[in-house]
């Protein structure tokens, strides 16, 4: 069964909004990071909001991008919205039951599912039970303000699979969710 991924860049304080306070640690392990996570996936799972700016940008940056660029222009895009009504960039509307339409995705053959920015749609996954695993770049920036990934009232465990600390100061942590034990009168 294939994965779904959130990936995002976060700050120390969980803000994950307009990530342009990312651009001054850009680094060449946080190149290589992101380009073996697009390349271990297959396919984008996108928010409206995120999808309407990435369609808008990524087509014109395929020759500065390289290969990166060839695989997000290329790969298929789901996008969730309410409020679109057609799409572009080689992408498909998800208009009906998120749950339901986002298992179809994980029983296809393939390999992982991911989900950039997509900031609302994320925790509409999350809360759904729908993600596998997230891989979250933390900028060592405090906001103190912004939208967050984990909102008041999500309530989750997870298991730290990888941690990756890159030369600028950013950490690349890797989690699960954790295995729900069996209440101890089912073991």
């Amino acid at each position: 069964m294939r994965k779904v991924v959130i990936s995002e860049f976060m700050t120390l304080d969980g803000v994950i909004e307009d990530p342009a306070w990312s651009f001054q640690f850009h680094s060449e392990e946080q190149d290589a990071f992101k380009f073996a996570e697009l390349k271990a996936a297959d396919s984008l799972l996108l928010g409206r909001v995120t999808y309407e700016g990435f369609a808008a940008a990524w087509p014109g940056m395929a020759e500065e991008t390289g290969e990166y660029g060839e695989m997000m222009n290329g790969y298929p895009k789901y996008v969730a919205s309410t409020t679109l009504d057609k799409t572009e960039w080689n992408a498909s509307l998800i208009k009906g039951d998120i749950a339901e339409e986002v298992g179809k995705l994980k029983q296809q053959p393939g390999r992982d599912i991911l989900v950039f920015g997509s900031g609302r749609f994320a925790q509409t996954l999350m809360r759904q039970g729908l993600v596998d695993e997230y891989r979250l770049l933390v900028y060592p920036v405090v906001l103190g303000r912004g939208q967050r990934l984990f909102t008041e009232g999500f309530d989750s465990t997870l298991q730290l699979v990888e941690a990756k600390t890159f030369s600028t100061g950013v950490v690349a942590l890797t989690y699960r969710p954790a295995a729900k034990e069996a209440p101890a009168g089912q073991r």
